[in-house]
């Protein structure tokens, strides 16, 4: 089952292969893991429609393909307009066919490296690396140590007070989690002698 909006056919309700067999049969024919090009047909809140290349028009929606926004980008999304715009041409890779919305689901961003893992690759437990607070959260900070990559740093690991986003901090690598992607962080951990 898809942990997402559904958002369903003109009716609200369901979509079926009945009502609409090309775009079923252009949607059941795709795999998982396929390159998926086409044109950014709208943006709203939910997420990015995406008029496929090879794909039929879809009956609903502005287009066939679509991208939640935690697939566009393996950074942060503020703003979708900070990762694509409308008109703009996006190869993608494709997830799964949403049988309730008749669609592609599709991510960017499993098309670009994911800046964690080559992160994850240089960095040891123990190191010392500087950052700044992106975020403050009820049970910590967030800290960007590196381009796209982010560690907590829990409340029980501050060393201080941190005033707000952007305070500059000196952490220590706690714990490198490769496959969920978490990076745990300790200011209080720091050698005072590190700066």
């Amino acid at each position: 089952m898809l942990h997402s909006t559904q958002r369903g056919g003109p009716s609200g309700m369901a979509m079926s292969a009945s009502e609409y067999p090309e775009l079923w049969a252009f949607l059941a024919a795709r795999h998982r893991g396929e390159i998926l090009s086409g044109t950014v047909a709208a943006i709203e809140r939910f997420g990015v429609f995406v008029a496929l290349d090879d794909g039929p028009v879809h009956p609903v929606f502005p287009g066939v393909g679509f991208i939640t926004i935690p697939e566009l980008s393996w950074r942060h999304v503020e703003a979708v307009s900070d990762v694509v715009r409308v008109g703009q041409r996006v190869s993608c890779e494709f997830l799964q066919f949403d049988t309730w919305n008749g669609e592609a689901r599709l991510s960017l961003r499993a098309t670009e490296p994911d800046p964690f893992q080559a992160f994850a690759e240089g960095v040891t437990v123990g190191q010392t690396l500087r950052g700044r607070v992106t975020k403050l959260i009820a049970f910590g900070v967030f800290v960007e140590v590196a381009d796209g990559v982010e560690g907590l740093v829990h409340r029980d690991e501050l060393a201080r007070e941190v005033a707000g986003a952007g305070a500059e901090m000196t952490v220590v690598v706690m714990d490198v989690d490769r496959e969920r992607r978490r990076l745990l962080l300790s200011e209080r951990r720091v050698d005072p002698d590190a700066g």
